[in-house]
């Protein structure tokens, strides 16, 4: 371990810096705080402007932030008992539906919303509106009423057994 002496005459330098330091540092302390007793009515008004500027773009996220909910909406739907009973593979394949398109139609034919065929088939509900979309575009129709119609006609809709 290395032990520095320092003489006298250094010893007394650093007292004094650490003695001058202080001094300087009470100054600007009361410098400081005549600072804020001359100014402080400047300094409240800041403050409360910050505050307010905060809060108002608090409140302006909470209003831009978009609100979105699911709606549910259950219906029945008359599916005959004959339109079950057959089954047309050939039209099935002329469409190129694929495995999943296929399994979401069903569920489409039992009337199931997006969110049932999204935890009937542990999907998330972005891919089945996907599979749907793909659905539409293979059966050339627009909506799910006449994408039913269309796998009725086309004789597609598969038994509940299979």
């Amino acid at each position: 371990m290395v032990r520095v002496v320092l003489g006298k005459e250094f010893q007394h330098i650093i007292l004094y810096g650490i003695i001058l330091g202080a001094f300087v540092f009470v100054l600007k302390w009361l410098q400081w705080k005549y600072f804020v007793a001359d100014h402080s009515v400047e300094i409240y008004v800041g403050m409360v402007a910050l505050l307010f500027t905060g809060l108002g773009i608090w409140i302006a996220h909470k209003l831009i932030q978009p609100q979105s909910r699911e709606v549910i909406v259950e219906r029945e739907v008359f599916v005959p008992a004959h339109a079950e009973s057959s089954f047309d593979e050939e039209a099935w394949k002329q469409l190129g539906l694929t495995t999943r398109e296929d399994e979401v139609l069903q569920l489409l034919v039992r009337g199931y919303s997006n969110a049932e065929i999204a935890r009937t088939l542990y999907l998330s509900v972005s891919t089945v509106k996907t599979h749907v979309y793909n659905l539409y575009q293979k059966m050339e129709v627009s909506s799910r009423i006449k994408a039913i119609d269309k796998a009725r006609e086309l004789r597609i809709i598969r038994s509940q057994e299979e």
